[in-house]
């Protein structure tokens, strides 16, 4: 299965949005209005991914928000990825294969992010999320 994260670069991009969005990474500094509308565009979101500054800048009642909608909030960077090419952003079979061969191989999660994120600039908290999903059950 590919993990595919949906990069959205403005604001007016929500209301487009498939609704069965699962992993979206917003480019730009969401308002709560942002949020709220990514929430009711896409119901099935699961994570929301920002950079590292503007994730900074989320208040806590829309950490609290997401929370309650059991949407993870990470801060994250789609390392190398050109919107103008391609909407999503596809996490490299390659890192797929390394967390699936150590997971066989009966690695601890924490070890198993700590070790991918490394390799492939992706967030600690995204590589667990992968792992966790059911492409590895």
């Amino acid at each position: 299965m590919v993990t595919k994260i949906r990069v959205v670069s403005s604001r007016d991009e929500i209301i487009s949005l498939n609704p069965n969005e699962r992993i979206v990474h917003l480019a730009f500094r969401p308002s709560n209005k942002d949020i709220f509308a990514l929430v009711e565009t896409c119901p099935k979101i699961e994570v929301v991914q920002l950079p590292r500054s503007y994730k900074r800048t989320v208040s806590r009642s829309i950490e609290m928000f997401l929370e309650m909608q059991k949407v993870e909030l990470f801060e994250g960077d789609v390392w190398g990825h050109r919107k103008d090419i391609n909407e999503y952003y596809t996490v490299p079979s390659s890192v797929i294969e390394k967390i699936k061969d150590l997971k066989a191989e009966g690695v601890p999660a924490e070890v198993i992010a700590e070790k991918v994120a490394k390799e492939s600039k992706l967030n600690p908290k995204m590589v667990v999320y992968i792992l966790n999903r059911k492409q590895f059950e």
